[in-house]
């Protein structure tokens, strides 16, 4: 059956049918177009799809029982244990040990360049926390040398005004 045909049977639209068979990377056969075909044994296996998800239970969470096997077809002209068949496969796992290699040797590299950076921008805070310091204390220093009268408006401490009671007659009805 082709995957419309198997959206009837099952009362979902073929885009459904063919998110399933995707998402749970269920082995289906295909014909030349690239179109799936699904024997008896896949509609069982959606139906089982279909009744786990009408009980609740999310795509990302059903479990498949009968998972078939993929099924291909082999070229009777290329054999696998040909010799130079398992050379290339040799250089392959080569290559890839290598790029792997590669790999961590540049990882490692750019986690120690960003190690430096954290320690120089460490100690670059270090020093602007001490400058500050320096700072403030040179300010708070200067601050009490200087005559009340030369201070400016922000930096003057204001006497504070008392406040005067109020009867609570004058609070009630503002006279």
């Amino acid at each position: 059956m082709n995957t419309s045909a198997v959206a009837k049977l099952l009362g979902v639209s073929p885009s459904t049918v063919q998110r399933w068979v995707r998402q749970l990377e269920l082995q289906m056969e295909r014909n030349e177009l690239g179109h799936y075909l699904f024997t008896e044994e896949d509609i069982h296996l959606l139906k089982q799809v279909q009744e786990q998800l009408n009980k609740g239970i999310i795509l990302q969470d059903v479990s498949i029982t009968d998972k078939k096997a993929r099924r291909g077809t082999m070229n009777a002209s290329v054999s696998i244990h040909d010799q130079a068949t398992e050379k290339i496969l040799k250089k392959l796992e080569e290559l890839e040990q290598r790029i792997n290699g590669k790999a961590d040797d540049v990882v490692s590299y750019q986690l120690l360049q960003h190690r430096r950076e954290i320690e120089d921008l460490q100690a670059e805070l270090i020093q602007l926390n001490e400058r500050i310091e320096k700072l403030e204390a040179r300010h708070d220093f200067t601050k009490k040398n200087i005559p009340a009268e030369n201070l400016f408006v922000f930096e003057k401490e204001l006497p504070r005004k008392k406040m005067k009671k109020k009867n609570i007659i004058t609070t009630l009805f503002g006279f």
